[in-house]
């Protein structure tokens, strides 16, 4: 008896064959990098203006509330949605709070969520090694290059053209239909993030003055506080702090930090335990972003989350005559 088959079958080890896809996914379009390039400078532009716009005018509460709120919104997308969830899986949310958390994330102008997780699984592949994206030291330790190397992991990395690749890094994002739609839909979020504040602001002060201030702080500076803050971690969280727990890179505790990024510059031991939600697990080491998820956890909204465990953190603790 004869058998046909419809196509030939692929051997088991194609893949392992074939090697791991490269790591980067080719060049920027053009109007993708002139947007990140207005997307840097016109948010700085606007924290340079901040002090003599407010010095005396230009400043109400309303626009500080304004900001809180946005700020919050946007900078817990960025850490509890696209870190902690998307990038590392450290819990398991329902439908609807993947895709308010992909939005929310987008809201911070830091690029869609499946480039921002490419780029950062690629860190996390590659942490302060030749091929993670943004290492402070990637030029060499001689103070020159630690300058060098510090404004490239600030923001220096941003301007390159070369992109990560997405099937590589971020393809189970890459084709999950909903993520990816808010992915394309990364203008729209990014137009919502700065009108609306200026909508709000107009409509509680019934004034073209209150659109334009409510614009200005809780639209363009707050995606520029956002924005160094984040950086920041890059930066300066892989340059200097409090190294307790074994990691195989320079990632570094820096408490300053702590209450702006929401918990993410406890990064010494989430660059020990990656998939742990939780990162400020000291005492007196406040981690906004976990709060959060405890919350969807209680509300059944989130389950599976990778809380931190006593075993765990003393097998990953630095030992003390090491």
């Amino acid at each position: 008896m004869t058998v046909t088959l419809d196509r030939p079958t692929e051997p088991a080890d194609k893949h392992e064959r074939q090697g791991p896809k490269p790591i980067m996914g080719g060049r920027r379009p053009v109007g993708v990098q002139v947007s990140v390039y207005l997307g840097v400078i016109i948010p700085l532009l606007a924290l340079a203006a901040a002090v003599p716009f407010a010095w005396g005018w230009g400043l109400t509460w309303l626009d500080v509330g304004l900001f809180v709120a946005f700020y919050l919104i946007s900078a817990l997308g960025v850490t509890v949605g696209y870190h902690r969830y998307f990038t590392h899986g450290s819990f398991k949310a329902k439908p609807w709070l993947r895709k308010t958390l992909a939005i929310a994330g987008s809201t911070a102008l830091q690029g869609p969520v499946i480039t921002w997780v490419a780029d950062h699984r690629r860190h996390h592949a590659f942490s302060d090694k030749e091929g993670d994206p943004h290492s402070p030291w990637m030029f060499g330790a001689s103070p020159l290059a630690l300058a060098k190397g510090f404004w490239h992991a600030h923001m220096g990395w941003l301007f390159d053209r070369n992109s990560t690749n997405v099937e590589r890094f971020a393809p189970d994002l890459a084709n999950d239909p909903a993520i990816a739609r808010i992915d394309r839909q990364f203008a729209l979020w990014t137009a919502v993030s700065l009108v609306l504040p200026g909508v709000l602001g107009g409509l509680l002060t019934w004034s073209l003055w209150g659109a334009v201030t409510a614009f200005f702080w809780a639209g363009l500076v707050r995606v520029c506080v956002l924005h160094h803050v984040t950086w920041s971690i890059n930066s300066i969280c892989h340059m200097i702090g409090d190294r307790p727990y074994s990691a195989r890179d320079r990632s570094a505790n820096v408490w300053p930090l702590a209450i702006a990024s929401m918990g993410e510059s406890w990064h010494n031991l989430h660059h020990a335990d990656p998939t742990c939600a939780r990162h400020g697990v000291g005492r007196g080491q406040i981690d906004i972003s976990a709060r959060l998820i405890w919350f969807f956890e209680k509300f059944g909204w989130a389950w599976n989350v990778r809380w931190p465990t006593d075993q765990r953190l003393s097998r990953l603790a630095v030992t003390k005559d090491a």
